[in-house]
């Protein structure tokens, strides 16, 4: 079946590598967003010929308007471009793959226009995940995960029982580049030790979080709102060699897990040919060359962002949320050479008690709480 796609965040890591799936399936991509990137854009466009495509920055979007010019491309500018790229009428599925609370208005325009979603951008559960549910209930929209971790997670329960027997989910991490660390040697480490990350290639501000071991915390209250599951139902396991992806635990003790290749295009795949599985770009796992795999607790006390994110949860309301878009703040600081690696946590923590309490919220009662965080975060 012949799919159409909006790609949001195409320029990105996430974002190359699923146009690699749409060229090896054959899908073809109807609009194409990011934020300045108008070299690698451009040549996107000409090889896909999408009907629109869209950049944050207004500059940006004006110098690649000239350069496609001769192109059947209608070039968008700013946020509401990229939600209308995400909107798209010739669109059915919409891969949302940008960084960081950007994420949360292309999603729930998305639904709006009742797209499938092919969810990359973990922020828009954790800032916004009730209202991000209760709008696709509304408007009866699928969000199908695409972080290696929820995929797992979600190709797992396809054999779920029909009397909900899933005792938990068991969320596996890298670590990062920074395991087995103390905090005392973590103290003057820098933004390039931050960056080399042992197993995955991604962006910045997700490897950073990698390596504080945010991007777990905030991969947990994503795993809350995806699976409906309490936050003490999900174990957290660091599996250096990322080959177990994660897996679900039944109440019999049964455990069942995926496994593959570091590699995101199943994940991505899987999100958009879901319930049908077809040949992939990937290579295959070999058990045997791999040798072994290896499991450890994490380290609670020095990686603390796993604690403010699981704090953040239990709490409610946009707790999830104060504690996202201060995370985003430090981890931009951080990679500016602004404050030191530490710090990380310890600026995100500053929102606990200083941002008001919502039990319901409307995106407006997010933003505001995205730009008060920041503001706690940056202030001396």
């Amino acid at each position: 079946m012949t799919k159409n796609l909006s790609i949001l965040g195409s320029t990105g890591s996430i974002g190359k590598q699923s146009l690699d799936v749409c060229r090896k399936c054959g899908y073809k991509v109807k609009a194409l967003t990011a934020f300045s990137s108008v070299d690698e854009i451009e040549k996107q466009a000409r090889e896909f010929k999408p009907e629109l495509v869209a950049l944050v920055d207004e500059n940006a979007a004006g110098d690649l308007k000239t350069r496609l010019a001769d192109t059947d491309t209608k070039v968008l500018a700013g946020v509401d471009g990229v939600c209308e790229c995400a909107a798209l009428e010739s669109a059915d599925t919409v891969l949302n793959s940008v960084v960081g609370m950007a994420g949360l208005k292309p999603t729930l325009a998305a639904i709006k226009a009742k797209k499938k979603i092919a969810l990359a951008n973990k922020e828009t559960l954790v800032a916004g995940g009730q209202l991000v549910y209760s709008e696709a209930e509304k408007y009866g929209v699928d969000i199908l995960p695409v972080d290696s971790e929820h995929s797992a997670i979600f190709q797992c329960l396809q054999g779920r029982p029909s009397n909900k027997a899933l005792k938990k989910i068991i969320l596996t991490a890298s670590g990062g580049p920074f395991f087995g660390k103390t905090r005392d040697e973590l103290k003057n480490v820098t933004v390039e030790n931050a960056l080399n990350h042992p197993n995955w290639a991604m962006g910045a501000k997700i490897t950073v979080d990698s390596a504080t071991m945010m991007n777990k915390g905030l991969e947990l209250i994503e795993a809350v709102w995806l699976f409906k599951v309490k936050p003490e139902d999900i174990d957290i396991v660091v599996h250096r060699e990322s080959i177990v992806h994660s897996a679900v635990e039944y109440d019999d003790n049964s455990v069942i897990a995926q496994l593959g290749v570091p590699d995101m295009r199943i994940p991505i795949q899987y999100a958009l040919t879901y319930p049908e599985r077809f040949e992939s770009p990937v290579e295959e796992l070999n058990l045997a060359q791999i040798g072994k795999l290896t499991f450890y607790n994490p380290d609670y006390s020095t990686f603390s962002c796993i604690n403010l994110c699981k704090k953040a949860i239990s709490m409610g309301g946009l707790m999830p949320a104060a504690v996202n878009s201060a995370n985003e703040q430090a981890n931009l600081m951080f990679r500016k050479g602004e404050i030191g690696f530490l710090e990380i946590a310890e600026r995100v923590e500053r929102v606990f008690g200083r941002v008001p309490e919502y039990t319901d919220y409307t995106l407006d009662d997010v933003m505001e709480i995205d730009a008060l965080s920041r503001e706690i975060v940056r202030g001396d």
